[in-house]
């Protein structure tokens, strides 16, 4: 990105190809996790748990049920908004928001990228 104007960096963001949108996907992490891998950041993934940090649901703490790339956020189980037809959806919530408290750990590869620092 060579611009500073604020909407040419919107732009670029929301017109990101999907390889450079997952970098816009990433929380930190607690700090155990910080001390055990050494690093302050990761990838949130399906299956991680993660507490919500900051907004209307902090302090639920939940598993990620959803990631989009396309809208650049996450689905916590327990952040739930409830429609005026009675219909509960999951609330999208941004990855800046949240500290991964646990890491899902089956991917063989993520688990290599995890401990390459």
């Amino acid at each position: 990105m060579v611009s500073k104007q604020p909407r040419k960096q919107r732009k670029g963001r929301y017109n990101a190809p999907l390889h450079i949108r997952q970098k816009y996907l990433r929380a930190p992490l607690s700090k155990d996790l910080r001390e055990k891998y050494g690093r302050k950041s990761a990838r949130v993934a399906v299956g991680d748990t993660v507490k919500i940090a900051c907004g209307d649901y902090a302090g639920i703490t939940g598993e990620v049920e959803e990631v989009s790339l396309k809208r650049g956020t996450l689905s916590v189980e327990g952040a739930i908004s409830i429609k005026a037809d009675g219909t509960e959806v999951a609330r999208p919530i941004h990855p800046s928001n949240v500290i991964i408290t646990k890491l899902e750990l089956k991917d063989e590869k993520r688990k290599s990228r995890l401990s390459k620092k």
